[in-house]
């Protein structure tokens, strides 16, 4: 139960995030394109088009967040994730885009310098009023971006200061034409250009090394390991693998146990390390643990081990004599061999010459059979 209000909170907070912007994004939108052709700027006119294109990255958010906010299915058992991961790079090439579109106004305005924005009082208000709400509204996103470890919310609130930076250069450029200085406008523009294509860069980047199941920083995984180390039960780790789905993480880690303990025992500390990293480490939500007796990696790549049907057939054969009181065997799979524990009622010990004749027997079985290292005898006293 909380683990689901935990997941309808963080979706409220995405939406809330995307539709604050939206709603801001549309304003803007109409306010700079109106005042840009009623005032015949081109600049207001552009940035107006770069906040439409805000807006369009909002929408984008909005169907990703819904979709990628979807319980995990029969064709999605890991979830549905990935889809705030795709409009992430999607986002990530918008902002290219975006840096391409900037360089190629200050070529054009360094190739026609009648193009060059004129003086308007009015549009460095608006200008600054833009910068304004935008750092506004990229502190107002990023804050509910790491909050929610959205890495996609965290891509808009750069597409949203990338407006505001947009909107910094109309200014910069309106301003310093007014002082006698024509070019500063281009000069401007172009640095931005090159900040705003960088950070896109960034975001695509580093969305595809998620959607090629890149691991955890090293750093994440040093620490998960000493985590799994730090459990009680725990020998040894001898694969530990890593992936994310958007702002999740999943782990698959193989620990080395004691040998001899039981399947439940073992299974019980596997529960424990799952438990533990998903409660210690936010991005966790899901621990595959495989539990082995000893580093096997590479163990039986060119050798198959007895099966248990096979060790009850050689059982049958050697200790014919006993094969009717044979209570239940064990099987044990070490350093490439087995070792094979055989249960028998407590009073065929009572018997010497049996004793001598299952010894030899199982000599035999050794001597015999070369993937069985040892046999031991357990007589079972059943108390009433």
């Amino acid at each position: 139960m909380t683990e689901i209000s935990e997941a309808t909170r963080i979706k409220k907070l995405k939406a809330k995030a995307s539709y604050v912007g939206a709603f801001v994004n549309i304003f803007q939108t109409a306010i700079k394109i109106s005042f840009g052709i009623l005032f015949q700027s081109a600049a207001l006119i552009a940035d107006g088009i770069h906040s439409l294109s805000d807006l369009l990255s909002d929408l984008l958010v909005i169907i990703a967040v819904r979709l990628g906010s979807r319980e995990a299915d029969h064709e999605h058992p890991y979830g549905h994730r990935r889809f705030e991961t795709i409009a992430t790079v999607l986002l990530g090439v918008s902002l290219i885009a975006i840096g391409g579109g900037i360089t190629w106004s200050v070529i054009e305005r360094l190739s026609n310098p009648e193009n060059l924005p004129t003086p308007n009082p009015l549009g460095l208000a608006i200008a600054a009023t833009s910068i304004i709400i935008n750092e506004w509204l990229y502190h107002f996103t990023k804050a509910i971006a790491k909050k929610t470890r959205s890495k996609l919310l965290m891509a808009n609130a750069w597409h949203q200061r990338s407006d505001a930076i947009s909107s910094l250069v109309v200014l910069f450029g309106i301003g310093a034409v007014m002082l006698g200085y024509p070019l500063a406008d281009a000069i401007a523009a172009a640095l931005v250009a090159l900040m705003v294509a960088k950070i896109g860069l960034n975001l695509v980047l580093n969305s595809i090394k998620e959607l090629v199941d890149t691991s955890l920083p090293p750093k994440l995984l040093n620490e998960i390991r000493k985590t799994i180390m730090s459990i009680n039960g725990v020998e040894g780790i001898h694969l530990l693998r890593s992936r994310q789905m958007g702002e999740d993480a999943l782990i698959d880690a193989h620990i080395i146990v004691d040998p001899r303990i039981t399947v439940s025992e073992g299974h019980s500390i596997g529960d424990i390390v799952r438990d533990e990293l998903i409660s210690r480490f936010d991005d966790v939500i899901d621990v595959l643990v495989h539990v082995d007796p000893e580093d096997d990696e590479a163990l039986f790549d060119d050798y198959k081990p007895l099966t248990r049907i096979e060790v009850q057939i050689i059982l049958n054969e050697y200790l014919a004599i006993v094969k009717p009181a044979i209570d239940d065997f064990r099987i044990h799979y070490l350093n490439g061999q087995i070792e094979v524990e055989v249960i028998l009622p407590f009073a065929l010990s009572a018997d010497p010459g049996l004793l001598a004749t299952l010894s030899k027997q199982c000599q035999l079985i050794k001597r015999d059979i070369n993937k069985i290292n040892n046999v031991i005898l357990f007589f079972k006293h059943n108390e009433g």
